[in-house]
């Protein structure tokens, strides 16, 4: 249940629901399975499978909205539109025309849907009531709204923002670049993504290649600003973090996963563990970052 990819919102007023009401809220809009005519439907699930809607540990509240979309390829529609398009013609001694092929497409979808897979995903948020703050793990910007939305129409109110810093994130992580530090308990990595400041928008990537190269240092004095770059936090996790002030790929340098005790104990035990490690680690990264980037937290 390790966050990867960390979408930030900050809550403009403070959090007052209690695990257990919101619990209950979470409760009236659960997932269903996805109607035979729909291509999707979503609601809340459980974080963790033998658990209830909502995890808490310290203050910390752990949620999960559920999707489930129905797999129809649209070559598997064009190809039956296809086939009743060639009846038609068959019948009839001529071709149907653009009117006729998209009812033929509807038509084919209507039978194929209720019998199309079914794929599920679950998405879970981090609500941290203390640091006013819900942190969303998902690699899509869409898929993090989602959530946001979901919650919002659940609880009938949610007033959130974005990260708010004092410059833009891609001129401060510039200038980081150009001293050749990060400030605070963050490091320089080794990948980077730079961005042409022209209309070619061209685009330079350096990978597990130190950052403070000459040659790096010629591509700042040619305009290039950064738009993506890996930071090291206190020597303990790595993350890349975009001009968005999004995070991506984070993960812990020196933990062992898989070590013997954490074999020992139940999914339980150990999903609860794991929050508290993520939560405790990742608060502290936070509050870090926000104050490098001169951020709202």
């Amino acid at each position: 249940m390790w966050f990867k990819n960390l979408h930030l919102f900050h809550l403009e007023q403070p959090w007052k629901l209690s695990p257990g009401r919101l619990e209950e809220q979470l409760a009236t809009r659960p997932l269903t399975p996805c109607p035979a005519m729909s291509l999707q439907s979503s609601g809340w699930v459980a974080p963790l499978e033998t658990a209830g809607l909502v995890q808490s540990l310290e203050k910390q509240i752990l949620i999960a909205l559920g999707t489930e979309q129905k797999l129809l390829p649209s070559t598997v529609v064009n190809e039956s539109a296809k086939t009743r398009a060639l009846a038609w013609e068959k019948r009839r001694g001529f071709k149907p025309g653009r009117k006729l092929m998209r009812e033929f497409k509807d038509q084919a979808t209507a039978e194929l849907l209720p019998r199309a897979f079914a794929r599920r995903r679950v998405t879970r948020a981090w609500i941290n009531p203390t640091a006013r703050s819900i942190v969303v793990d998902s690699a899509s910007p869409t898929r993090a709204e989602s959530v946001i939305e979901q919650l919002r129409d659940t609880l009938g109110e949610l007033n959130v923002s974005l990260p708010q810093p004092e410059s833009a994130p891609s001129a401060t992580m510039t200038a980081w670049l150009a001293t050749g530090r990060a400030p605070g308990r963050f490091a320089l990595g080794e990948e980077c993504e730079l961005t042409g400041g022209d209309d070619t928008k061209s685009v330079v990537r350096y990978l597990r290649h130190p950052l403070h190269a000459a040659q790096l240092r010629r591509h700042l004095d040619e305009g290039f600003r950064a738009s993506r770059l890996e930071l090291i936090w206190n020597s303990r996790v790595s993350l890349i973090v975009n001009d968005k002030l999004q995070l991506k790929r984070v993960a812990f340098l020196d933990i062992d996963k898989n070590s013997e005790a954490g074999n020992e104990l139940s999914p339980e035990q150990k999903f609860e563990a794991d929050f508290a490690l993520m939560t405790g680690e990742y608060a502290d990264l936070l509050k870090d970052l926000f104050e490098a980037f001169g951020a709202k937290s």
